[in-house]
């Protein structure tokens, strides 16, 4: 009976393929997949079928909050009478309202089931991320401060929504951050789909309110780059009810939330880039091969020239940049100090364009093997440098029509055409530089562990004579004591004070001659290649916290200087400045956090 069963069942459309490709004469077998095989692949196909399903409609979620708010936003900017800011504060409010009723029940409830977070992406929110958003969330935060004290002196002719809208932004920025904090390497096993809907939300959340974020920016600088028209026609006979009075508090609360608001703009870009990683790790399953075995840390050790060449940057920026404040803040900025301002970013550029093309060709020359594992985390950096260089390589872009079709040949403007060319070219380089680095394996450390086994073999110590020579001195010194016993007990404690003195100032430059032996010690035993990926890699980003500084903190030239905005108007220059200033400066801070990734990497 089993030989007419074995013979009545039909081969699988595997074993023809097989019997076809198999030489005559030899025996088949024949290969059924079982139940069990096709029912696992098919739960394998609808769990990818879910997922995209899942993604699909959070991200259509997402577009149609965005799409809403900047409705209401471009309205409030061109209809202020049918939409006004209040209007957008109500519905803005509102979505973070949502958002922070989503993050509450994740805290308290989808985290803490079981098998909820079974795997952690590690790439996803390094420390620098983190402390990031620290950082301008407590500034985020103080600006939020700064708004309601300002409110609260001039309530007589400002609405209560001006309050209430900033109350809400402190709790949703404070437990935002809280979230991000502790579970932005989360890679969530349990309510794929609720999870991924309040991750798009909280993203069109942030992006609706960096977006409402440059549109108060662009009015506040329309107001400061026009006060000095203003002041000259009124001549002080009219008065503005609703100006800040003549007091030490509202002062205060006016230039702090000036001082601090580039830093809201920043928060939220951080948090966009953060949650988009969490949204795609939700679901995800990490095999063992994509965990790393030895993470790299960050050391000082193996650079010298990139920290000097880069403080002295860092120096110098900062004198040009003080020096600038104080000229461009008066009734008349001098056209010296916009000569002095893009001389510095003149001769900075090139230097830092150089660098970057000598580590390009310096990774196509090492050996190590691109990194093909799948990394959200670096998809995202490579996404964002690209597209954050777009704002600031469009406004030179700009920058070099206007100047080539007016007067290419005037000092100022020549100055500011060599500008806008460099920093296309720079922007270039440096990315090629970073996101070639971010594909590159990390050095396997074992070469620096023989060495330092060797390190431990011959201790450094033997190399220094004053622990060889302490000895002697002190028996010496006992020998020669010995015969003066009658002199009396004061003596002797001078005696051993010295003595102590002495071994306490031999130990402190044996310690130092330690220390500095140690540290050239692993600095000659890294090879020329790392050493100069280093060094190329500090500098860089030692230049780029100065060029992030400048504009953040309201070195804003391409406005002040008046050269793009009569050619192109008013209204358009603004829009377009206005586009490529924010992204310029998020393009900074996160190439600062690439550049350390392929520090720490090589």
């Amino acid at each position: 009976m089993s030989g007419d069963k074995a013979s009545r069942q039909k081969p699988c459309h595997h074993c023809k393929r097989r019997s076809i490709s198999a030489p005559a004469g030899t025996s088949t077998i024949h290969y059924e997949k079982s139940w069990l095989y096709r029912h696992c692949s098919s739960l394998q196909q609808r769990d990818r079928q879910a997922q995209k399903a899942g993604q699909l409609f959070s991200g259509l979620l997402a577009m149609n909050v965005v799409f809403l708010g900047s409705a209401f936003i471009s309205s409030m900017i061109f209809n202020h009478v049918a939409i006004t800011l209040a209007d957008v504060w109500i519905l803005l409010s509102i979505l973070k309202v949502v958002c922070l009723c989503w993050i509450i029940y994740y805290l308290l409830g989808t985290s803490r089931q079981p098998h909820a977070v079974v795997y952690r992406d590690s790439h996803a929110g390094p420390v620098w991320i983190r402390g990031s958003l620290l950082l301008f969330g407590s500034f985020s935060v103080l600006l939020n401060v700064f708004q309601i004290g300002y409110s609260v002196i001039q309530i007589h002719c400002k609405s209560k929504v001006e309050i209430v809208f900033p109350s809400i932004e402190i709790l949703f920025v404070s437990t935002q951050a809280f979230f991000l904090w502790h579970h932005s390497k989360d890679c969530i096993q349990v309510q794929h789909n609720l999870t991924r809907c309040g991750l798009m939300l909280t993203i069109a959340t942030n992006l609706l309110l960096w977006l409402l974020a440059v549109t108060n920016d662009s009015i506040h600088m329309e107001i400061e780059s026009q006060l000095r028209e203003v002041e000259q026609r009124l001549a002080g006979n009219e008065t503005n009810s609703c100006a800040c009075p003549n007091t030490t508090t509202c002062k205060v609360f006016q230039k702090g939330y000036i001082l601090l608001y580039p830093f809201n703009t920043e928060y939220c870009l951080i948090c966009c880039s953060v949650l988009y990683v969490m949204w795609k790790n939700v679901g995800r399953r990490i095999s063992h091969h994509h965990a790393p075995h030895t993470k790299p840390k960050f050391k000082l050790h193996g650079v010298v020239f990139g920290p000097l060449l880069g403080t002295a940057a860092v120096i110098v920026g900062i004198c040009v940049f003080m020096m600038y404040q104080i000229q461009a803040t008066g009734s008349a900025p001098n056209r010296q100090v916009f000569v002095m301002y893009y001389s510095y970013y003149i001769v900075l550029l090139p230097l830092m364009s150089v660098c970057a093309v000598v580590g390009t060709v310096i990774h196509a020359l090492e050996k190590r093997e691109l990194d093909t594992l799948k990394n959200p985390t670096r998809s995202l950096d490579v996404i964002l440098l690209m597209g954050a260089a777009l704002g600031q390589i469009a406004m030179s872009y700009f920058s070099i029509v206007a100047i080539v079709a007016t007067n290419p040949k005037d000092l100022l403007n020549s100055l500011i055409l060599s500008y806008s060319v460099l920093l296309i070219f720079q922007y270039i380089t440096q990315n090629i530089f970073i996101i070639d680095g971010l594909q590159r394996e990390p050095f396997v450390a074992a070469i620096e562990a023989r060495h330092a086994g060797h390190a431990r073999q011959n201790p450094v110590d033997s190399e220094l004579p004053g622990e060889e020579m302490t000895a002697p001195r002190n028996t010496q010194e006992h020998t020669q004591a010995s015969p003066n016993k009658e002199e009396g007990v004061s003596e002797e404690q001078n005696h051993e004070a010295h003595d102590q003195r002495r071994v306490s100032v031999l130990e402190l430059g044996q310690e130092f001659r330690r220390v500095s032996l140690s540290y050239m010690h692993s600095y000659s035993h890294l090879s020329w290649k790392r050493k100069a990926l280093k060094e190329i890699s500090f500098f860089l980003i030692l230049c780029n916290i100065i060029l992030w500084i400048m504009p953040t903190f309201g070195a804003h030239p391409v406005f002040e200087n008046g050269l793009e905005k009569s050619f192109y108007g008013y209204s358009t220059w603004f829009a377009i400045v206005n586009f490529g200033l924010p992204l310029g400066v998020f393009y900074r801070m996160h190439s600062v956090g690439g550049l350390l990734d392929v520090y720490v990497s090589a």
